[in-house]
């Protein structure tokens, strides 16, 4: 019972950020991992991100950054193509770590500079260097979102803009995680019934995400993602740390 609700609440978590709470979904697998495989619980949320994905692209359909986009989609397709490769002899304890550092470096960057009013471009390169972190780190963790942050929350975009090109991007590179999980067996011997039941919580977490990102005011808005992406960044370093110790 404990289990189903912890499942239940993962999905729910995936949903909200599609619909909007970005950094929330990469916290879904650390939590899973409390009792279960981190590959497996990686495995069986993969459908519920895929469901509600595109339930976030068709409420953020009309609020994205379009340049934002053309820079980062091929970003993640090729870090996840990279990812597919690498997996089988990655320690996912370094992939974990790095993630951390570099959410804590994003917030920590952030709070010391907070009177700052300079928006930063979209630019190409950074766009592609983070772009590729994402798909790697989204690949095997489902951790993409401070990579993408990092990126994307210096440019000061309006928050419906921001959610909206996150959900996009993203709908696009977990839909191509699938065939390539399905490639190296990650899909094999999974309850498909337990999965359709969380995507059906998935999509009401959606719904419940959106409802908070309007509501939400813009400089409350960046603040919680802050400090949903700082707490996800400390539980990536801790268990790097714990799988590192044995």
């Amino acid at each position: 019972m404990h289990d189903a609700l912890l499942l239940i609440l993962a999905a729910l978590i995936v949903g909200a950020s599609k619909g909007g709470l970005a950094s929330a979904a990469a916290i879904a697998v650390p939590m899973l991992a409390l009792f279960m495989n981190p590959v497996t619980a990686a495995a069986t949320l993969l459908p519920v991100y895929v469901v509600t994905d595109w339930i976030g692209v068709w409420l953020y359909r009309r609020n994205f950054s379009r340049r934002n986009l053309a820079i980062l989609t091929p970003s993640i397709l090729f870090g996840v193509a990279i990812a597919t490769v690498i997996t089988p002899y990655t320690p996912e304890a370094a992939l974990l770590i790095f993630t951390g550092c570099i959410g804590l470096w994003h917030c920590l960057r952030s709070w010391l500079r907070r009177n700052a009013t300079h928006k930063a471009e979209a630019r190409v390169l950074p766009g592609v260097f983070w772009g590729t972190l994402t798909g790697i780190a989204s690949f095997i963790t489902h951790s993409g979102a401070p990579p993408t942050q990092a990126y994307l929350l210096p440019q000061k975009l309006p928050k419906l803009e921001f959610a909206g090109t996150i959900a996009i991007s993203f709908a696009i590179g977990n839909l191509v995680k699938l065939p390539a999980y399905w490639a190296i067996g990650q899909l094999d011997g999974l309850n498909w019934g337990l999965i359709a039941g969380l995507a059906v919580a998935g999509i009401v977490g959606t719904l419940l995400g959106r409802w908070l990102t309007r509501k939400l005011p813009e400089a409350l808005y960046v603040r919680v993602i802050q400090l949903m992406l700082f707490a996800l960044s400390c539980i990536l370093l801790v268990r790097g740390g714990m799988q590192i110790l044995g």
